[in-house]
């Protein structure tokens, strides 16, 4: 029997066009003598459609596209996922369709709800087991959360399941590929059960999904394994047993670049998917705006690229030359725009209430926000989406500037911590040196004073990332995190509570891509009024 992988780049909301899509790749892997096809989770809707699912048009539409599948794909089964309101409840539903005839339709069992899933304020959870037979071969349906327990993979083996597939939107961060790879291959041994895993790919607001698809041998090994972060249609071979052919497997991306094509995507769909037809950003010639543009220029092409430069007073004429010099590289339109007679005008007319009073963060964050202001402008004047550069480090501790350096559309830096940020800059030079090396090697500084450099403020970004790490993504206690590290106390106590005083800025901060385990977002709830 042939099999395929369906991993598709799908738009949460298109309910006709993603139903489209099903229709048209169903009908040409049946021509081509495919049996049976599997899509991804809530294929119809997209992933996660989150309060969609409470308006009834959403579900209506839904059963409109399903009742449109079934009439106009036939000679192959269809395997997809969709919401539906069932015996007065909705579910997260999977079913296996052939010929218009509803085969089995599977109800969801274990609803997540941590970290960014939310899914028991939309769904209902099943209990059933969800089987059909093919030929000589009964399979099995289970969907994402259901494989991260035994029950359901176990309950469906002894029902006499020879073949489970498991629909996913399962979202990317590092780490996570490596993990599902293992965590199903132990699944399929224990139950000596075929297992095929279908992911999504592509971004939808903060997340990235890194498909990665692939199908496990009921001993454990994997038999097929597709890209990341690229769409694929995968077709394969399984024997009468429900065993898959074995085929040689590509190589993982390594972790830099398994992050960077994270990012990479991450951009691509959300500057796309929102309509955009390009991007804008300040240029410093420091190392965030740096990797930003390098970034961009992967994701959209240098034409769709504009940075402008808008140096102040305090700006080293180093940082000018290098912000020259990567957007020449690069090959992106360039501009340069000084902001000195912004800032002199304002600090003018606001002689008389600053009179008497020294000059303090008021005056750097004057500056930030004049920034913010010319790069809004020629955001809504050309119609390109603003990207802001500020990393997951800055953002922890609130060392960026609402209304100024926080300006903008989406923030891809978001949750990548400074010395990520280093480390993604020198392995995007390790064949083309496309970020000047003089930004990699000077201290970082925002320049807004004189001689300005971030250790002013922060320690190193060596200690202060293992602080957020632990504190943010590890939920360690500040005792936790000295006896671990041996740092300071006092400086993990105040780094810890720039962390939660910091909440405010935070909720007001463009979207961003999450990468690690715990991101600043969906991922994380905390009060901005709050006594810690």
């Amino acid at each position: 029997m042939k099999l395929a992988i369906a991993q598709l780049n799908l738009m949460v909301g298109a309910i006709e066009a993603n139903a489209e899509r099903v229709i048209e790749l169903a009908n040409r892997l049946a021509a081509e003598g495919v049996d049976l096809v599997v899509f991804p989770e809530l294929t119809l809707v997209g992933y996660p459609p989150e309060d969609l699912l409470l308006r009834h048009e959403c579900l209506q539409r839904v059963e409109t596209a399903l009742a449109r599948i079934r009439e106009q794909v036939c000679g192959i089964t269809l395997v997809l996922g969709y919401p539906g309101e069932r015996d007065g409840a909705r579910y997260n539903l999977a079913a296996a369709i052939r010929d218009g005839e509803l085969l089995c339709e599977y109800r969801k069992r274990e609803l997540p709800n941590y970290s960014v899933f939310d899914e028991k304020r939309y769904f209902a959870a099943g209990e059933d087991t969800g089987l059909f037979e093919q030929g000589d071969l009964r399979f099995a349906l289970v969907v994402c959360e259901d494989i991260w327990v035994d029950t359901p993979v176990r309950e469906a083996a002894a029902a006499g399941a020879q073949v489970v597939l498991t629909l996913n939107g399962s979202p990317y961060y590092r780490g996570k590929v490596r993990e599902r790879e293992r965590l199903v291959g132990k699944l399929a041994a224990r139950h000596g059960v075929s297992l095929v895993y279908v992911n999504q790919v592509g971004g939808q607001d903060e997340l990235v999904f890194d498909g990665a698809s692939f199908v496990c041998a009921a001993d454990g090994r994997v038999a097929l394994r597709c890209v990341q972060f690229e769409e694929a249609v995968e077709v394969f071979d399984i024997d009468a047993g429900g065993a898959p052919a074995m085929r040689p497997l590509p190589p993982w991306l390594d972790d830099l670049e398994e992050v960077w094509r994270a990012l990479v995507c991450g951009v691509r769909d959300y500057v796309g998917k929102n309509g955009f037809h390009g991007v804008v950003l300040g240029l410093s010639g420091g190392i965030d705006s740096a990797l930003t543009l390098a970034l961009a220029v992967d994701a959209l092409g240098a034409r769709n690229v504009e940075v402008v430069s808008m140096p102040s007073r305090y700006t080293a004429e180093i940082s000018n030359a290098d912000a020259a010099e990567q957007a020449r590289r690069l090959g992106v339109d360039y501009l340069s725009i000084p902001i000195e007679p912004a800032f002199q005008a304002l600090l003018d007319m606001l002689a008389e209430p600053f009179a008497g009073r020294p000059m303090d963060v008021t005056e750097e964050n004057i500056q930030a926000r004049i920034r913010g202001l010319l790069l809004m402008a020629i955001s809504n004047k050309s119609g390109r989406m603003l990207l802001t550069t500020g990393n997951k480090s800055e953002m922890s501790v609130g060392y960026a500037t609402l209304y100024g350096d926080m300006n903008g559309g989406f923030a891809p830096l978001k949750d990548v911590p400074k010395t990520l940020v280093f480390a993604l800059a020198r392995w995007r030079n390790r064949e083309v040196e496309v970020i000047p090396e003089r930004v990699i090697t000077r201290p970082p500084s925002a320049e807004l004073r004189p001689d300005q450099q971030d250790t002013d403020s922060l320690p190193p970004y060596e200690v202060l990332d293992e602080i957020i790490e632990r504190f943010v993504e590890r939920d360690e206690s500040v005792e936790e995190i000295v006896a671990a590290t041996g740092f300071d106390r006092a400086e993990v106590e105040r780094m810890t509570r720039l962390v939660l005083r910091a909440e405010y800025k935070r909720r007001q901060a463009a979207p961003g891509i999450k990468i690690t385990a715990r991101a600043f977002g969906r991922d994380w709830r905390y009060p901005i009024v709050n006594g810690c």
